[in-house]
């Protein structure tokens, strides 16, 4: 079993220094030029709502990233998302790969042309890289507060 360095560290640091800096997660190729901007679509947007019962509850957040030939496209780069958030993750590959959502340790294999998804609650502050992990490409950068 290898211990990934990102995994390590958090367990080493702490949460509090977790809640304080923002994780760097794994080395990687960085997602193509679109890394500083968050493209349109589903991912833009999302703000709190008040329709579902409780006050600190959010609109959920579609992600989607489709990978092809070892690019990423879609929503690229730092995607906002507000703390409280439902976000579902859809990744679609061109080859078979284990996506990873750093800070929240969620993971899901990726078949080959299947989409993949992964719903969770964004629930802590900071940047968190979302990657494949055989091919370390980075797909894109959750920016939750």
């Amino acid at each position: 079993m290898t211990i990934r360095p990102a995994r390590l560290r958090a367990a080493l640091v702490g949460l509090p220094l977790l809640l304080a800096l923002p994780l760097t997660g794994c080395a990687g190729k960085a997602p193509d030029s679109s890394a500083g901007a968050s493209t349109s679509g589903s991912a833009s947007g999302s703000t709190p709502s008040s329709a579902s019962g409780t006050s600190s509850a959010a609109t959920a957040q579609r992600v989607e990233v489709t990978v092809a030939g070892g690019k990423a496209s879609g929503d690229t780069g730092r995607v906002p998302v507000a703390v409280g958030t439902p976000v579902t993750l859809v990744v679609t590959s061109d080859v078979a790969d284990e996506v990873h959502i750093h800070g929240y340790d969620k993971e899901a294999k990726l078949t080959p042309g299947q989409p993949t998804e992964i719903t969770f609650d964004v629930t802590v502050p900071g940047v968190f890289e979302v990657e494949l992990h055989h091919s370390e490409t980075v797909l894109l950068r959750l920016q939750v507060s």
